[in-house]
């Protein structure tokens, strides 16, 4: 990895003061360094002044430290030289001792130490205690930002990348804070110490002096007292800087540009206060004894800005109405325009105002946190990118009504009653338990309302209990798997095929767009889709298709290739226990699926007369239902050359029945035959 200039300037700085506090600097070095050390502190004061958000000076923290060790390194060298050089330790410092001792000894110790209660008592401590109070905050808030950010998500208003950029900046600040809280700590050690140093330099010194020194004790204690307050000065001031900078920046709220610009346009909003104050200062000055000249100037100055805000806020008032008056006049004249009225969300969920508590989280509901949810969910088991769902009240609906809805056409219907469970058989119930009867919504079974206090009856009765966020979600979710065929559009074909490119860039440039368009590509996931076939594997999906593109264009054809090359997944999924109880098919049903199989240009289709077609429907309804009746899932088994053809007439019966080929049948799997559809 190759250094940066930057890197290394701040490694040579970390030696700089290594070398500092090992080896003392001659005053004139001294001088030098302690100037850097001011110039600093108040390029870091102006800093925080001008920053708009607390984060923009993430690396606050650290800077913070590196400045509190330089300046405790510079104490130290500055005592070596106090102590060792006769109260010598270079002109910044006398001239500090100078300028506020003045004449008066006693006078410039009083200034001084006021000036340490200040720093220590009211700038650390404050910023110390809003840096805690902050960081705890920030961390509290973390989970309603981030649930707000899914709920934007999930409605439309941001997308991915956005959501992704204000959880970063949600991390940022929790970061930033978090760091402060240490970081502040830095500030009253600082402090601390500055106390502990300057009482060190004053008593060493006098002891210094008086054993050294040939002078009497008062000139010993001028000499050294002024060197001590003037080292105190030199670094306490730069440290109140830095305090101080700290304090803004921890305390700065939201805002949109920087403090002062904030709030100067905040004050100045308001000018009756203004003018009230001044008011009340005129007032004031009638009291005895009471300066009124200083008094009397300062509230005309506070009148006189006042007024004059005053009237800038009513010309902005006249211009503002006159630009939202011509706004208005415009959009009369312009064409009404229609396109935004033209968008068709994906996927809708639309409730009635009973269950919009499920919905908002002020009010306890999970419901959006579950929708993030349903959308990772899919992603794993089917590999499909499902848009964003977005959520609306819709008072159309009856109270407790929802409805999904796919581009715009309703597809499911359900009602749920909030303050309810829904508590579903078991088919082992010991007793009936008291209940409004109703249909689960998304599989059809009986059901019943119960109250929420008859939960651990219920379940100890054999009822299986779910709450009503998790009977929409699970609705919500199976409509997502049902028609996710409906859902794939080649956007998000584009998206899992560079994702598979950042794995495997020489198949997908093989295969894509050399043999295959996205549009090809698309239709044969969404024949997958459409019979619940997981898209997830893409390497296999677009290996099939490179192995087989030459062979053939029909995209029926290939989704069979496709589906030979998943056979692994697809008996895992429909398979899960090795055990197959399947349907078999006649064969001579099979062969004349086969030479009823007719071509066209749109592709092929089944001519079977009409007889024929019913005749299999009543075989095929009546091995179902005795399957069903023995607790088994049936599973149709047909040979490759006629399933598609025979799932197409299967549908009509149950979409969700399973037509598998013998080609799509791992080699572990045992196949128990349940019976053979035939036209006898």
């Amino acid at each position: 990895m190759k250094l940066k200039i930057s890197d290394v300037v701040l490694a040579l700085i970390l030696l700089a003061i290594l070398v500092i506090i090992i080896f003392p600097p001659n005053t004139t070095l001294m001088d030098f360094l302690l100037i850097i050390n001011m110039a600093v502190c108040i390029i870091i004061l102006l800093f925080s002044l001008y920053i708009k958000d607390p984060v923009d000076f993430s690396v606050f923290p650290t800077v913070l430290l590196f400045i509190t060790v330089f300046r405790l390194g510079l104490n130290l060298a500055s005592t070596r030289l106090i102590l060792g050089n006769e109260g010598d330790a270079g002109q910044i410092i006398a001239a500090f001792g100078q300028v506020v001792v003045g004449g008066n000894l006693a006078v410039g110790i009083i200034a001084f130490i006021v000036i340490l209660i200040v720093q220590f008592m009211v700038i650390t401590k404050g910023a110390e205690r809003v840096a805690e109070v902050s960081a705890r905050f920030t961390l509290d808030a973390m989970p309603g930002k981030q649930m707000a950010i899914d709920a934007d998500l999930n409605s439309g208003f941001i997308d991915e990348n956005q959501a992704r950029e204000r959880r970063q900046k949600i991390q940022d600040e929790a970061d930033f804070h978090g760091a402060m809280d240490g970081a502040s700590k830095f500030i009253k050690g600082d402090a601390i110490a500055g106390l502990l140093i300057t009482f060190i330099n004053a008593i060493g010194g006098i002891v210094m002096g008086v054993l050294t020194m040939d002078e009497d004790i008062g000139e010993i204690a001028q000499i050294f007292t002024l060197a001590t307050i003037g080292d105190g000065l030199i670094t306490q001031i730069p440290a109140l800087l830095v305090s101080t900078a700290s304090g803004i920046i921890i305390t700065r709220s939201g805002g949109e540009g920087t403090f002062g610009s904030e709030m100067s346009r905040q004050i100045l909003s308001q000018p009756h206060a203004l003018i009230m104050g001044g008011i009340l200062l005129i007032l004031v000055s009638l009291m005895p004894g009471l300066p009124t000249i200083p008094m009397w100037v300062i509230a005309i100055i506070l009148m006189v800005l006042g007024y004059i805000v005053s009237g800038r806020i009513k010309k902005e008032e006249v211009v503002e109405e006159h630009i939202e008056e011509e706004v208005a006049a415009e959009e009369k004249r312009k064409p009404e325009s229609v396109t935004a009225l033209l968008q068709v969300d994906p996927i809708e969920l639309e409730f009635g105002y009973g269950i919009v508590p499920m919905v908002d989280v002020s009010q306890g509901g999970d419901l959006l946190d579950r929708v993030v949810m349903i959308r990772r969910q899919c992603a794993i088991d089917m590999g499909v990118i499902v848009p964003a769902i977005r959520l609306r009240d819709n008072i159309q609906l009856g109270t407790n009504e929802y409805s999904i809805k796919i581009k715009g056409v309703e597809i499911a219907k359900g009602e749920v009653m909030a303050d309810h469970l829904l508590a579903l058989s078991s088919g082992e119930v010991e007793e009936e338990i008291y209940g409004i009867p109703t249909v689960e919504p998304t599989f059809g079974l009986p059901a019943l309302w119960i109250p929420k206090s008859d939960r651990d009856e219920a379940e100890i009765l054999g009822y299986s209990t779910v709450d009503p966020p998790s009977v929409i979600a699970t609705h919500l979710t199976e409509i997502i798997k049902r028609y996710g065929h409906e859902l794939l559009n080649r956007q998000q074909v584009q998206t899992l095929v560079d994702n598979l490119k950042k794995t495997q860039p020489a198949l997908v440039d093989e295969v894509v767009p050399k043999l295959f368009s996205l549009g090809e590509i698309q239709k044969i996931l969404a024949n997958l889709l459409s019979e619940n076939i997981p898209i997830r594997d893409m390497a296999s999906i677009i290996e099939a298709l490179g192995d087989y593109g030459t062979l053939t264009r029909d995209p029926d054809m290939l989704t069979e290739y496709v589906r030979q090359a998943l056979k692994r997944s697809i008996s895992k999924r429909f398979i899960p226990e090795d055990v197959a109880y399947v349907i078999t098919l006649d064969p001579s049903l099979e062969q004349l699926i086969i030479e009823s199989t007719k071509q066209s240009e749109h592709g092929s289709y089944l001519a079977i007369e009409p007889t024929q077609v019913h005749s299999i429907f009543d075989k095929l309804r009546a091995i179902i239902e005795n399957m069903k009746n023995k607790g088994r899932t049936p599973v149709i088994l047909t040979s490759p050359l006629v399933r598609r053809q025979f799932r197409k007439i299967a549908e009509q019966i149950s979409p969700e029945l399973a037509v598998l080929s013998y080609n799509e049948i791992d080699s572990g799997v045992e196949v128990l035959s349940e019976g053979t559809v035939s036209l006898q």
